[in-house]
């Protein structure tokens, strides 16, 4: 196939954006716009209970990086009846998928995780189950439980890597190897599980090289999705304290911005970009405050993408 026959099918393939994105994803999948629903398991974590560490990753907030979730008081149905309700005042949904974030989902009984992953995904309005968990947290029965979920309807498993690199991963308390989150990423490939990988972009110490590596190695993975990630400093959170006493570079917009259509240009083009950057609770958030200004940091980064023309044969003057 010729570059110009390539550049011919990118509206077909991706719609209007040149890249594959979760939306279109959605819509290819599903025939129509899905949105998530938070949910809240009332997990804790390994790196928490004193099982893996007890202060958890160095940037994540009390909420267990789920602040935006429903509250774990309240029963998974409960949760998503009044997440629903909240969308329904803003626009018509009709298929949601059910996301399990705040902290380690998959640490928890067996039987218990029946129980509330069936619960969201017998919901005939429920598409997908989306579940954020650690790579060190996939035992062979939860292993067993999502592939026989996924038979059901799809079953997506989010891992949270961060970065490749060794001395990082130290830093930020990541507490698990890089060959963990291979065999993890194993396993779920052997049993037909979509796994979406959580990348942090503008960690302490990292460079814009070493940031691009942790993308291009993902591309030899078998994973099916990315989330890439601005690094939040957040109120309340050991992150927070050490950039008090040691200041450190945070990113800029324009660099961000810069950064992110690197990544994009680098990333295989069969693997669905979930995340362009990221929302940090404003009542928690440091720095950048920027990262508040969403609509404007995506803009910018289409912008980008349209200056950039082409590459990997994707038309980006279209």
């Amino acid at each position: 196939m010729t570059t110009n026959e390539i550049k011919s099918n990118i509206p077909m393939r991706w719609g209007e954006k040149p890249y594959h994105s979760l939306d279109y994803e959605l819509k290819k999948q599903f025939g129509e716009k899905v949105y998530k629903l938070a949910l809240n398991g009332g997990m804790t974590c390994p790196n928490r209970d004193g099982k893996v560490g007890t202060r958890g990753c160095i940037f994540c907030s009390q909420g267990g990086s789920g602040d935006f979730a429903a509250s774990a008081s309240l029963s998974i149905s409960k949760q998503i009846d009044f997440e629903e309700r909240l969308l329904l005042t803003k626009r018509p949904v009709k298929k949601y998928i059910a996301y399990f974030q705040a902290y380690t989902n998959t640490y928890g009984e067996p039987s218990y995780l029946r129980r509330i992953f069936t619960e969201a995904i017998n919901r005939p309005e429920i598409a997908a189950l989306s579940i954020a968990t650690r790579p060190d947290c996939l035992s062979e029965e939860i292993l067993d439980l999502l592939e026989e979920l996924n038979h059901k309807k799809p079953v997506w498993v989010e891992l949270g890597l961060q970065t490749i690199h060794e001395k990082t991963a130290s830093f930020i308390r990541r507490g698990y190897p890089l060959s963990c989150f291979e065999e993890a990423v194993h396993n779920l490939h052997l049993r037909r599980l979509t796994v979406i990988v959580h990348v942090i972009l503008g960690l302490p110490g990292e460079t814009k090289k070493e940031m691009l590596d942790t993308v291009s190695y993902l591309n030899h993975q078998p994973i099916q999705g990315i989330k890439l990630q601005l690094l939040h400093i957040l109120k309340q959170t050991d992150l927070a304290d050490y950039y008090e006493a040691h200041p450190f570079h945070v990113l800029e917009m324009e660099e961000y911005v810069s950064l992110i259509a690197d990544c994009l240009e680098l990333l295989s083009p069969d693997i669905t970009v979930h995340r362009l950057t990221g929302d940090g609770p404003k009542d928690l958030l440091i720095a950048p405050l920027w990262s508040t200004k969403k609509r404007s940091v995506l803009n910018a980064i289409h912008q980008e993408l349209k200056k950039r023309h082409t590459w990997q044969g994707r038309n980006f003057s279209k």
